[in-house]
């Protein structure tokens, strides 16, 4: 038995589908709530759903779990509900984890760049203590998948039990199906097809530095499916633990992912520039990008995406359909 947490959101969801093709039992723990998230899993509907308040009854009864995939959490980074934030991001996934050190459970859970907060301090993803303590997050949100990662190395570095197969992932810029639920944390590739499609025009925001032009803020764009080829792999090498970096190890413009988008729609690229939030401006990365050494180190050989042919996968065979499930 596979213990899914998020499973019903655009990450748990592709996931879900991929270990449903294995013939796998899984138990997803989410809420799918009054909006369309179920919907995510009508292709490959799960035998069980688990509300998040049912899980410690649920784990108390000792179920035959063989691996846990922790992929939920308070993931809005304009989030202010600091102690809601803890209790998801920090105090679950710890009580997680020394449940599943107890029972000998294989545990693989969900970090993020947020925790590099502005690249001031690299993209490395050093699993040291002292590495890690270098890192200043911008958000509230990063800075709870910071102090789970850290809470993790003090527990490694102090001897305490630990589950037999343990694996952050610091998910870079996911894009993909099955996130249309996400309200203001979908990707920026849905968004701008969305602009093209309903306005013409794609907005883009200025930039707030004198050294980078309006557009050229970059990220590490990852194509969903090679996430989970990612997270499959690590279910099928029981012996790869640590904290590593999930992204493709390049960067692009959010100019360059605009006309991408229009270019697999068809359209011509119509750009404007407008102001950053305020609520933004002071927790705004201008730029990430994947070191992806220790995962490669660690046997991982599979190609990720190119930015324009994930997009165009994604608009083509997705975005563009009646049906843009997966």
């Amino acid at each position: 038995m596979i213990l899914l947490t998020g499973g019903a959101g655009c990450i748990g969801s592709n996931l879900h589908a991929a270990l449903a093709r294995r013939g796998l039992e899984v138990v997803i723990v989410d809420r799918l709530r009054a909006g369309g998230k179920w919907r995510n899993l009508a292709h490959h509907p799960p035998a069980q759903i688990l509300p998040p308040a049912d899980l410690p009854d649920f784990l108390d009864g000792h179920p035959p779990i063989e691996t846990i995939f922790h992929l939920g959490a308070v993931t809005d980074t304009a989030a202010r509900e600091a102690d809601l934030v803890w209790e998801s991001n920090v105090a679950l996934p710890l009580s997680l984890w020394e449940w599943c050190a107890l029972r000998g459970v294989r545990f693989i859970y969900a970090s993020s760049a947020a925790t590099y907060g502005d690249g001031a301090a690299g993209f490395e993803d050093d699993p040291d203590p002292a590495a890690l303590a270098r890192l200043r997050p911008l958000s509230l949100y990063g800075w709870s998948k910071h102090a789970f990662d850290l809470q993790v190395a003090r527990l490694l570095a102090g001897g305490a039990a630990r589950p037999p197969q343990w694996v952050g992932l610091k998910f870079f810029n996911v894009y993909g199906p099955n996130e249309y639920h996400k309200g203001a944390m979908i990707s920026v590739v849905k968004v701008k097809f969305d602009e093209l499609v309903q306005h013409g025009v794609m907005r883009l925001f200025r930039s707030g530095r004198p050294d980078i032009p309006d557009g050229a803020q970059r990220r590490d764009f990852i194509w969903v499916g090679d996430v989970v080829d990612v997270l499959l792999w690590l279910l099928d090498r029981p012996d790869v633990n640590g904290l590593y970096n999930l992204g493709t190890g390049g960067s692009a413009t959010y100019l360059a992912l605009a006309e991408a988008v229009a270019a697999a729609a068809g359209r011509e690229a119509q750009i404007e520039f407008v102001d950053m939030p305020d609520a933004l401006a002071g927790q705004y990365q201008y730029r990430t990008e994947a070191a992806m050494r220790r995962l490669r180190a660690a046997g991982y050989a599979g190609p990720f995406l190119p930015l324009a042919e994930g997009v165009r996968r994604y608009v083509k065979e997705f975005l563009a359909t009646a049906d843009p499930y997966r």
